[in-house]
């Protein structure tokens, strides 16, 4: 399968976080499966591309012109897209992915995640967004959907379209799920 990662391009945060993304790598790498990635050498980005790679998987950049001309594209890509808006290159890698994980980010990864979801229930397609929730990360922003959805904000269920994990293990199951649904 193609699967997308959202993640962060910071290399100051929490060290487990690359211990994490490595290990979800790994695994992809070893059971064939190709990473659709923001395409920089930066963060977890890098983490989860050399991880990917160094099992034996391929790896898929999606790079806007604007980043590769700050000199941050990975020199690791099997392919690279190139694009010019980050709108593009969520399109890309969407268009590119048969399912979708994100690890710990920032506005970006949040952006990416609700920008699929939104996709989503307009019926664009029928991908969600596993949620790696290391060490509790994203537990807010659960709380916050959990919120929305009790005031009635929500239409329909979020977890249709967005799912919280917090192991690799829960990630395999999802991803075997995804790969079951139509």
């Amino acid at each position: 399968m193609n699967i997308c990662v959202f993640c962060s391009a910071n290399s100051n945060i929490d060290p487990d976080f690359f211990a994490l993304t490595r290990e979800l790598g790994e695994w992809m790498g070893a059971n064939g499966h190709t990473l659709v990635y923001g395409g920089t050498d930066l963060g977890l980005m890098r983490c989860v591309a050399e991880a990917v790679k160094g099992a034996g998987g391929r790896v898929i950049g999606v790079l806007p012109a604007r980043i590769e001309r700050g000199g941050h594209s990975s020199a690791i890509d099997d392919e690279r897209i190139a694009c010019h808006t980050l709108a593009e290159r969520k399109a890309l890698m969407l268009d590119r992915s048969d399912v979708v994980v994100a690890l710990p980010g920032g506005i970006g990864t949040l952006d990416e995640v609700f920008s699929v979801a939104a996709e989503g229930t307009l019926a664009y397609h029928a991908k969600r967004v596993i949620v790696y929730s290391m060490k509790g990360f994203w537990d807010g922003l659960e709380a916050l959907l959990e919120h929305l959805q009790q005031q009635g904000l929500i239409r329909g269920d979020y977890r249709e379209r967005i799912v919280f994990v917090h192991t690799l293990e829960e990630i395999k199951r999802e991803i075997e799920g995804e790969h079951q649904r139509p």
